[in-house]
């Protein structure tokens, strides 16, 4: 049974694959992962293990925490949770008052945040190289 949240992550994984403007087939060379298995995730009939997940971060051009946390599952298998010594299991470099503040929020707003703080990272990394 399809989830809507399975197509959640699969248009996040497509659209991110077309604005970096490469082909299912790059990806599947890049990452090792093969081109009718990303078909299938792409089009949310399939779910990406944690170890797809991985392969195709980089490629894809994300930190391997942001994929986790977009797919709902981050590293440590959880939604982002601040403990007592104030670390969570956001990705590295995030401003901790940010992190305890988005801890606070739904799985949904995390991943949505998360995903804009990704692209805003692709822009400045963009606007660098030119």
């Amino acid at each position: 049974m399809l989830t809507h949240y399975s197509k959640d992550l699969a248009t996040i994984l497509k659209r991110q694959r077309l604005s970096i403007r490469i082909t299912l087939r790059e990806l599947s060379v890049r990452s090792g992962v093969s081109a009718s298995h990303l078909d299938r995730i792409e089009r949310g009939e399939r779910f990406p293990s944690a170890r797809v997940l991985r392969k195709i971060s980089g490629p894809l051009g994300y930190e391997e925490n942001d994929l986790f946390m977009l797919a709902g599952s981050p590293s440590h298998g959880s939604p982002i949770e601040v403990n007592s010594h104030g670390s969570n299991s956001l990705p590295k470099g995030l401003d901790p008052y940010i992190a305890a503040v988005l801890a606070q929020e739904p799985l949904k707003v995390q991943r949505a945040v998360l995903g804009v703080l990704h692209l805003l990272r692709c822009l400045t990394k963009s606007c660098g190289k030119a």
